[in-house]
């Protein structure tokens, strides 16, 4: 096993070009697909490694609940430096559980609060809450149900009626393309990982983008749609920012996201080419996590012939 058990933590650098070069240079969809899928591959494969390097560097250990067996010095010869690196690993094993139990407890807290807000409201797709806070947020759906759009009527009072349209547009299609998968995905494994952060601050934006050309497609004008997002950020400032469980047409580096709808449409490449900066990053990103991937499946292979034998039947 040796040192390639460690390669799945260091490896989602190999991911930094893609996030970086993705959010301009591939259209949105498909860049939130593959930052979203880097992202899932490699925070799994961190935290695989993570658990083997925890058993390999405890199983020695005074107290633990391991067999015996698990201690021979044949398995903790399998991990260079094993005590040290298998304590440090119990450690980031227990913050990244304690980050991501913390993150879905948040999501779920705040679909439980738009339940109940939602209550004493038709169950249409569209509510409007008497508020006069400017906001509105696309809650998806849970066990099957639809999603629904929140909106109050401080945030409708700010905006023309082609600029509503474009502002449900908008929220319909974080609905549609389920963007809240994509954006927790991203989040579980930031936090499982760190060097992953740059992975869940693109998916960010790129699910933004997605929205905002589905709504400029729906609404048949980019400056229409530029214009809406733009008075939308400015008058809900004060309005409380949205989560992974409610996604909101403001979220996101707005300024970028209007000066890219003035622009011109992006294409629907799904891959660009090869010999391109874009194209030598997505490749990179994807030898990343397919490496990433193997070291995983190398490292627990082995742990497990190792383990099987030192146990005693």
């Amino acid at each position: 096993m040796g040192v390639f058990v460690l390669l799945p933590l260091v490896l989602p650098l190999t991911a930094w070009p893609v996030a970086r070069l993705a959010e301009h240079r591939l259209h949105p969809h498909p860049a939130t697909l593959l930052l979203s899928a880097a992202a899932a591959v490699l925070g799994l494969c961190s935290s695989l490694c993570l658990g083997l390097l925890a058993i390999v560097g405890t199983a020695q250990l005074p107290g633990n609940p391991l067999p015996d067996g698990w201690a021979d010095p044949q398995v903790r010869a399998a991990v260079p430096h094993d005590e040290v690196i298998g304590k440090g690993a119990v450690c980031a094993l227990a913050l990244a559980a304690a980050a991501c139990t913390a993150l879905l407890l948040r999501h779920r807290r705040v679909h439980r609060r738009a339940a109940r807000a939602l209550r004493a409201l038709p169950a249409t797709q569209v509510a409007v809450l008497p508020d006069e806070v400017p906001y509105a947020h696309a809650l998806p759906g849970r066990r099957g149900r639809a999603g629904r759009i929140l909106v109050s009527t401080g945030m409708l009072a700010g905006l023309d009626s082609r600029e509503c349209r474009v502002l449900f547009a908008h929220e319909r299609a974080h609905l549609t393309g389920r963007h809240d998968r994509h954006l927790l995905r991203a989040g579980l494994a930031a936090r499982a990982n760190p060097f992953l952060r740059p992975l869940r601050t693109a998916v960010a934006y790129t699910v933004e983008r997605w929205a905002d050309e589905e709504a400029a497609r729906a609404v048949g004008s980019r400056r229409v749609t530029a214009r809406a997002i733009a008075k939308a950020a400015l008058v809900s400032r004060l309005a409380p920012a949205p989560t992974l469980a409610a996604l909101a047409a403001t979220a996101g580096p707005v300024p970028r996201r209007v000066a890219a709808l003035l622009g011109p449409a992006p294409a629907a490449r799904t891959l660009p080419p090869m010999f391109t900066a874009m194209g030598v990053a997505v490749w990179t990103a994807a030898a990343g996590a397919a490496l990433s991937a193997m070291s995983s499946a190398n490292s627990a292979v082995t742990m497990f012939l190792i383990l099987k034998a030192a146990t005693p039947l």
